[in-house]
């Protein structure tokens, strides 16, 4: 069956929707999944989220790099045009932010062309996701950025389940007070597949496949 969304909050006047029931992830099983498709790859879904995150980082931590995970580019880019403009108050008012993706080999490492290691090395570094549950995308990027000689100085999130990261700070529009419910467990203990509730949806940062 196909999840049923519904409309969580509203951000600069696109939808954030969610849907309640069983989904599998990679590292984890949850009750929920939120869908930022149009706040990922429309240009003024990206612009609001980017407005909102620029206020809760701006006057944190300074920003050299951002680490663009999950398909948050477009996000990414309209963060980093948000933490260098003139009067904002930004600790990166005026610099220059690079946006950064790396590659993925076999063993899920995060690796960086030899042309694009000076976007890490001796830079403070953000790690922009969509979501932040288990944390265990936030911690590769971190062991990635670290091998290559940056700094990671947070994370920034459109949906928290955490608020520090093995002491990353971690920002976010919103977390679990927005759903008090949302739960994450490890597939292996999974109260919904204990209970025999079939699984509704296999999701990743592409989007959702339902378990016909």
């Amino acid at each position: 069956m196909e999840p049923k969304f519904f409309p969580l909050l509203h951000i600069g006047g696109t939808p954030l929707l969610a849907a309640k029931g069983h989904f599998a992830t990679q590292n984890s099983h949850i009750n929920y999944f939120i869908d930022v498709t149009a706040q990922k790859y429309s240009l003024k879904g990206a612009e609001a989220v980017a407005h909102r995150l620029c206020e809760k980082v701006k006057g944190r931590f300074p920003v050299d790099s951002i680490l663009c995970m999950d398909g948050t580019s477009v996000i990414g880019a309209c963060l980093a045009k948000e933490l260098t403009k003139a009067g904002g108050r930004s600790l990166s008012e005026g610099s220059n932010i690079y946006i950064v993706k790396g590659e993925l080999n076999s063993r899920g490492e995060l690796l960086f062309r030899d042309n694009a290691r000076f976007m890490l090395e001796g830079k403070h570094v953000l790690i922009l996701t969509c979501s932040l549950t288990t944390g265990t995308t936030a911690l590769r990027g971190r062991e990635s950025v670290e091998y290559y000689g940056g700094r990671v100085v947070g994370v920034a999130s459109i949906y928290a389940a955490i608020h520090n990261l093995e002491g990353m700070p971690v920002v976010s529009l919103f977390d679990t007070n927005t759903i008090p419910d949302y739960v994450s467990y490890s597939p292996s203990e999974c109260p919904m597949c204990k209970r025999g509730e079939p699984i509704d949806a296999v999701v990743n940062t592409f989007g959702f496949s339902k378990i016909k």
